[in-house]
């Protein structure tokens, strides 16, 4: 498979190409600001790009639609609560294939109310839900603290330990992770009750 992480933009997002092969079917997922070099990619590698995949509905998240968009024809694929104009609105459960690539949808509200995992080939696109040793902000416009503690601490953990985190920024000291070093790393994930995490996120 391929899978290449770009760092673009100013904030420090993670975009990804990821496509069966060189020449074969794929998705771009969450293009962000400063696209080009993922653009350059997608032409030196011949990637037929199906899919345009957000997280979530952040510009930083979905800067660079347009352009993938107009170079491939590629179609936008977001939760169904996103506000982005989304060619393909999905929920939580809906899969979706990109040539034989199979995407799975995790709804995980908390950053945003749309915000949602892509899980895919023994990886998973976290977005702003999940970072390596963090988690989100639930403090920005559409944040919701509680629906974050249902998808980190009820949705995410119950994911495959196996699975290869792919965050939408490079905050944490590598640029990806496992779901199982997540779970015994990150402090974030710490089991907690609701009110201690609500606690925790004031703090």
């Amino acid at each position: 498979m391929l899978l290449d992480q770009f760092r673009i933009g100013p904030a420090l997002n993670f975009t990804y190409l990821v496509a069966d092969r060189d020449g074969g079917d794929g998705v771009v997922i969450d293009p962000s600001y400063g696209i080009d070099p993922v653009l350059k990619a997608i032409d030196a590698r011949g990637v037929r790009v199906r899919y345009i995949l957000n997280t979530h509905s952040h510009p930083d998240h979905t800067a660079g639609n347009r352009d993938v968009r107009e170079r491939t024809g590629a179609r936008v694929v977001a939760h169904r609560a996103a506000p982005i104009g989304q060619d393909v609105s999905v929920d939580d459960g809906d899969r979706f294939r990109a040539g034989p690539l199979e995407f799975e949808v995790v709804h995980t509200p908390g950053h945003t109310a749309d915000s949602v995992l892509y899980v895919f080939d023994g990886r998973v696109a976290t977005g702003d839900t999940l970072f390596v040793g963090e988690c989100g902000r639930t403090d920005l416009p559409g944040g919701d603290p509680s629906a974050m503690y249902d998808s980190l601490l009820h949705r995410l953990v119950a994911l495959d330990d196996a699975l290869i985190v792919l965050p939408g920024h490079d905050y944490g000291p590598t640029p990806t992770s496992t779901i199982a070093r997540e779970k015994r790393e990150n402090y974030t994930l710490r089991p907690r009750s609701r009110e201690e995490f609500l606690a925790f996120l004031r703090e």
